[in-house]
């Protein structure tokens, strides 16, 4: 299979094998990194909160992604007690690489390296419609959320930090 000039050819891969290749015709690249949320917010236009996260963190040494609307942090005590895990930590850069296969700024809600478990917070049901990283930190791909949750095998969870925190 050809890749897009625009998609990442693991993420292009993954959206093949989803029955998502027409996907890729919608994956917009950037000139400037979109490497956090605000970046990608700025770059697309829209709302911080319609920005798709995928953050990796580290539940008792195990990979778990976390799906995260972008105007929200996760609250790790709370992954931690949704898992039953002992400890919860942000991952560490080569951590994330080694279990997705993306740098951390571009790591897409699926198509990962290895099969880890996601959970996906619901403020991102807010929106009809959210961007997600396209594995690099210059492009996105939009997405319905609900859509999004279920390519991603997600369990739909309440993992957000309270506001004013």
């Amino acid at each position: 299979m050809t890749t897009p000039p625009d998609a990442h050819p693991r993420f292009a891969d993954a959206l093949a094998a989803l029955g998502l290749a027409g996907l890729t015709a919608r994956i917009r690249r950037f000139p400037e990194a979109t490497r956090t949320a605000a970046e990608a917010a700025a770059a697309v236009g829209c709302e911080l909160s319609q920005i798709c996260k995928s953050l990796i963190f580290a539940a008792d040494g195990v990979p778990v992604l976390v799906l995260m609307d972008g105007a929200s942090r996760v609250d790790v005590e709370l992954v931690r007690r949704e898992l039953g895990a002992g400890r919860v930590t942000r991952a560490k850069a080569d951590v994330v690489r080694e279990t997705t296969g993306y740098a951390i700024g571009g790591v897409p809600p699926f198509g990962h390296r290895t099969a880890t478990r996601v959970l996906a917070d619901r403020s991102l049901l807010a929106h009809d419609l959210v961007w997600a990283a396209a594995g690099t930190p210059y492009t996105v791909f939009p997405m319905a959320p609900r859509d999004l949750v279920a390519h991603a095998g997600a369990t739909l969870v309440d993992v957000r930090e309270p506001a004013g925190r």
